[in-house]
């Protein structure tokens, strides 16, 4: 069996009548229309699948060049992103608040999220349902854990952590990221993505059970946008350029699921070998349970409330770092760009 697409991690909406017919055709202010910021690179967190459907929208309807960009690089990963972008290789990467925490505590990184796509991290532990059928955290003792090496076992150790579970009940079988050993039977749960490997794995024809990390005590943002302090400081207006081009490019997302799989399938993962039909549920999954929420009708695509930053700070503190919000987020480009763009919210 084929698992080509399926994601590292360490982590369907129907549109509204107001989303569906949003204006998002309109061009940035003049000021913007005459800048030229030359090339736009972007590292993307994971292959060029349904995932990053807001991304292909701005770069094919023509988003980040009327916002000033010439050119646009989306670079697959998985990578380190936080290396990319600190290296001055990309303007932005995609990452999250666990990946790049340590970076900044740890390695003195000026890294700053100056918004997030996914409100909701879509971390979770797979199980089959006819299987180990994992609902509770609790139901992880004396289980065998498929997780993958690197930063998701620093995610796995803080989901054990918040839910004051002892390491040793729990056993960690080293897995790469095709979720075959769940399926074959060699491990009882598997780290995952609900809008990924657990759909994949549901199309084989298994009944699935997920553990969402986010409902047991690990909620935190992902497909953040991490960015350098010195970016933030000298190169402003390309960020929130970027920001503006790629709000509209994630509510046309939102408003069409399925053109979002068709631009993952046939043109920027077109080499991939992508199933049509998974993307389109992929697509349609992330935007009903991570992207979409009563925060981001009310405020706006990428917001991070304060709240939701608390809960990130507190979720870091259950994996052993101490940071504040302020060294963490920066959301004043984001809500610059929304107060010079009030219809994005319309």
């Amino acid at each position: 069996m084929a698992f080509s697409s399926l994601k590292k991690r360490l982590g369907a909406l129907a549109a509204t009548a107001a989303v569906a017919s949003l204006a998002l055709t309109g061009c940035a202010p003049a000021a913007e229309e005459s800048s030229d910021f030359g090339e736009l690179s972007v590292q993307l967190s994971w292959i060029k699948n349904a995932e990053f459907a807001g991304e292909y929208f701005a770069d094919s309807n023509g988003y980040y060049a009327d916002a000033g960009f010439s050119s646009v690089n989306l670079i697959a990963g998985p990578t380190a992103t936080t290396a990319a972008v600190l290296s001055g290789d990309v303007l932005v990467g995609l990452s999250d608040a666990v990946a790049v925490t340590p970076v900044i505590l740890e390695e003195g990184a000026p890294l700053k999220i100056i918004g997030a796509t996914y409100q909701k991290n879509p971390f979770t532990i797979l199980s089959l349902k006819d299987g180990a059928n994992i609902q509770t955290a609790q139901d992880l003792v004396g289980k065998k854990i498929g997780v993958q090496a690197g930063g998701n076992e620093t995610l796995f150790d803080a989901l054990l952590a918040a839910n004051g579970i002892d390491p040793t009940s729990v056993t960690k079988v080293p897995v790469e990221y095709d979720p075959a050993p769940l399926v074959n039977g060699e491990v009882d749960g598997f780290l995952a993505y609900v809008t990924n490997e657990s759909i994949t794995v549901a199309n084989l024809g298994f009944e699935v059970t997920n553990l969402l990390f986010a409902d047991n005590g690990l909620p935190f943002v992902a497909e953040a946008f991490v960015v350098t302090q010195d970016s933030i400081d000298n190169n402003r207006a390309a960020l929130k350029a970027f920001l503006y081009a790629t709000a509209k490019g994630w509510y046309d997302a939102v408003a069409n699921s399925d053109e979002g799989a068709r631009l993952a399938v046939e043109v920027y993962g077109k080499d991939l070998g992508l199933d049509i039909a998974k993307e389109k549920q992929q697509s349609a999954a992330q935007n009903e349970l991570l992207v979409v929420t009563d925060e981001t009708k009310a405020n706006g695509l990428f917001t991070i409330s304060t709240d939701l930053q608390g809960q990130n700070i507190a979720t870091l503190a259950s994996a052993g770092y101490t940071i504040s919000a302020e060294q963490l987020f920066d959301l004043s480009l984001l809500a610059e760009v929304y107060e010079e763009h009030p219809e994005l919210l319309k």
